[in-house]
């Protein structure tokens, strides 16, 4: 029996990482195939132990070391990387994370790198949205992948459906009535993803498909929703609690306010607004469709309704 390829996975203890762990362990296909090492900053964590006890290797690495590095990806077949752009909130140190590990990939002949990427809106619009840093830095590092002839695949998230529960969507001050505010028309179109559940079903197609993927972008969302629709579906699912739930378009001043209040800097509020307006000016994927990145799953996705269903934030709404 022939021995199983090398999938280092970093972020493993995160949503990304984390689901692209899980769902190779669990199909039988893709765990004959691949053995993973998870690249974590705290083997401790309750979550990296939880990997452990499952057969996983567990390893430390710094991405902004490229030996540490080296010990990390040593003997890898393949690679799934996600950068924490907030984590330091600095566009040049995530692209130089990207990079580090691209170069090391390429020192060591990885025959499949998968980046977490998004687009550069900078490019995209035109210039006139040029704020939106944790999309273009993670579009750089594609560009830089792309020119060091790495074979590569790019995994590009939808919005987040976990962003929603318990803070774009909640209970207005009176405690009475959910809201959802944004400061972009209802109609707008947002693609929203399970990251946690759904991550891995696009890079487990990915990496099962290598000569089918490589060089090509995968858009990681289950559809288009439409801020009206986000509202509709959760007052479907939730009658009782959902009741006179409505989406309210904030105004500019308002929305920024919001996240001051939560201590964003100036440039962060800016930035985020400019992540908003992305979606009805231009499109979080540039407008394109879904149906060929979701040629490459043989899983189904995860509805909103059904995320409204399972989320523990509103477990106890009827």
């Amino acid at each position: 029996m022939a021995s199983k390829k090398l999938l280092v996975v970093f972020g493993a203890t995160g949503l990304q990482g984390g689901s692209v762990i899980k769902s190779i362990l669990g199909d039988p296909k893709a765990a004959a195939q691949f053995s993973i090492r998870a690249v974590t900053r705290d083997p401790s964590k309750p979550s990296a132990q939880d990997l452990t006890a499952k057969g996983v290797e567990c390893v430390v690495a710094d991405m902004d070391d490229k030996g540490s590095l080296r010990s990390a990806l040593q003997g890898a077949y393949a690679v799934f990387v996600v950068t924490n752009f907030w984590e330091k909130g600095n566009a040049d140190a995530e692209i130089q994370q990207g990079k580090n590990v691209a170069d090391i990939s390429k020192e060591f002949n990885v025959q499949h790198l998968v980046w977490s990427s998004l687009l550069n809106v900078t490019k995209l619009s035109g210039g006139k949205l040029d704020k939106v840093l944790h999309f273009d830095s993670k579009a750089t590092v594609e560009e830089y992948i792309r020119q060091i002839g790495i074979p590569a695949s790019f995994f590009l998230p939808g919005f987040y459906m976990s962003n929603l529960p318990g803070r774009m969507m909640r209970l207005n001050p009176d405690g009475n009535v959910f809201m959802m505010g944004l400061p972009i028309p209802g109609t707008s179109p947002i693609p929203l993803l399970d990251t946690a559940a759904d991550t891995g079903k696009f890079v487990k197609g990915i990496l099962l498909n290598r000569e089918k993927s490589l060089g090509k972008r995968f858009f990681g969302a289950t559809d288009y929703y439409t801020p009206e629709q986000i509202v509709d579906d959760f007052k479907s699912v939730k009658p009782s609690s959902g009741h006179g739930a409505k989406f309210s378009e904030l105004p500019t001043a308002v929305f920024k306010g919001i996240l001051a209040s939560t201590g964003a800097s100036d440039a962060v509020q800016e930035e985020m607004l400019q992540n908003m307006r992305l979606m009805p000016e231009f499109g979080y994927f540039g407008n394109e469709s879904l149906r060929e990145s979701q040629s490459i799953l043989d899983e189904p996705l995860t509805t909103w309704k059904e995320f409204v269903a399972k989320t523990p934030v509103w477990a106890d709404l009827k």
